[in-house]
């Protein structure tokens, strides 16, 4: 079994965050999302002279930052709730011949330059695929949670709501087109949330760490 869907059965009953996560699912079901500036100077730097992509550097930042926070991760499978042991990023894939999208994923690793080769070998072989799921008959795994970028816009809010009523408790990301001002690049980043699983302290915890992460970037594209 692949580890990264390992699935921890979570006990309502004896869950600290049990009776917020049945007010906020049950009796008042409610959602937020928040938008806030990244600066990503650093790391768009690093990346830029190692020669290599912003995009799948984001994906795999943004992903190793959740996985950090159990809150994050929690998934309902079969009527159980329970947390995965990490997330995978689904994304879209840019088709520029139509202008539409497929759906992608990449498996996440650790190693960022593993993920960042992985990447690349799935748009290499599935990058040109249209239809809504860029893997044809692949399904993507039960923990992909989604994140993506409307690169052609630096927008100062962006809410992803679902209209299918489902439990559905991962976050959705998406970033925006980068914003330059007084030397360094910001880039806007939004997060939309189930308030049953996640409060505006997971939020500012994820933020700090993916800001500080971002900054030191350049650690990650050393070789070992």
């Amino acid at each position: 079994m692949n580890p990264n869907l390992t699935f921890t059965p979570i006990q309502l009953e004896t869950w600290p965050r049990g009776q917020v996560f049945y007010y906020f699912s049950k009796m008042a079901p409610t959602g937020y999302a928040m938008t806030v500036e990244v600066e990503v100077t650093q790391m768009r730097q690093a990346l830029k002279a190692a020669g290599m992509k912003f995009f799948p550097a984001y994906l795999w930042l943004v992903t190793k930052t959740l996985n950090e926070q159990q809150e994050f991760k929690i998934a309902e499978v079969e009527g159980q709730l329970g947390y995965y042991e990490t997330l995978t990023p689904l994304y879209a894939a840019f088709h520029d011949d139509d202008k539409n999208f497929s759906l992608m994923w990449t498996t996440y690793d650790e190693d960022f330059l593993a993920f960042y080769q992985a990447y690349l070998e799935d748009q290499k072989t599935y990058g040109h695929q249209h239809g809504i799921l860029a893997k044809g008959d692949q399904l993507p795994p039960p923990n992909a949670y989604t994140v993506s970028c409307v690169p052609w816009i630096s927008f100062q809010h962006f809410a992803v709501h679902s209209y299918e009523n489902k439990p559905y408790y991962f976050p959705s990301v998406e970033a925006g087109k980068f914003i330059e001002r007084e030397g360094k690049t910001y880039l806007p980043l939004s997060l939309t949330c189930h308030h049953a699983t996640t409060d505006g302290y997971h939020v500012s915890q994820f933020l700090e760490r993916f800001q500080w992460e971002a900054e030191h970037f350049a650690n990650y594209l050393k070789m070992g």
